[in-house]
């Protein structure tokens, strides 16, 4: 299968400029639902037409919505195109980030089987002092342990279809 292109900065720029407002998220979500007129979209806001249509123009100019002419009505339109743009980008952004953390996981594997921990052991109530060099060895493999379960449970946040998520 073809991996998707990612697209280039200046168009998910615009892409998360214009989804930057709380507004034209609001509006790209109603129009996801089907064409709508200034109108419709401007219903469950209290704000001006005016500023309606200046939140149609900046979501126009991103390319994620177009508007159309349907006899008296202009009906806006959203144009999925555009959001693939973004999906493919995050894709892409997600996929490079998993295999960062499955190196620094195995990097913290090998780390801890290459220095396993030194037990302490107790010898009629007193504990026996550990080396220098045993106790730094705990102390990195104690904090490695906790890491990978960090990166371990992050990655779970992240649902990835090759895991069934």
């Amino acid at each position: 299968m073809r991996k998707p292109a990612v697209p280039g900065p200046s168009t998910l720029d615009a892409t998360f400029a214009a989804l930057a407002d709380p507004t034209r998220r609001a509006i790209v979500a109603r129009l996801a639902g089907g064409d709508a007129t200034v109108l419709e979209l401007a219903a469950p806001f209290q704000i001006s037409l005016p500023a309606i249509s200046r939140h149609l123009k900046v979501l126009e100019r991103a390319g994620l919505i177009s508007r159309g002419r349907d006899a008296q009505r202009r009906p806006c339109h959203l144009r999925a195109e555009a959001l693939q743009d973004v999906t493919a980008w995050t894709e892409h952004t997600r996929h490079a980030w998993e295999g960062r953390f499955d190196r620094l996981d195995d990097y913290l594997h090998d780390k801890q089987v290459r220095e396993p921990v030194h037990q302490e052991k107790e010898d009629d109530g007193n504990e026996q002092r550990r080396d220098a060099e045993g106790a730094r060895g705990a102390s990195a493999a104690h904090v490695s342990s906790d890491r990978t379960q960090e990166i371990r449970g992050f990655r779970g946040v992240i649902p990835d279809e090759r895991r069934g998520a």
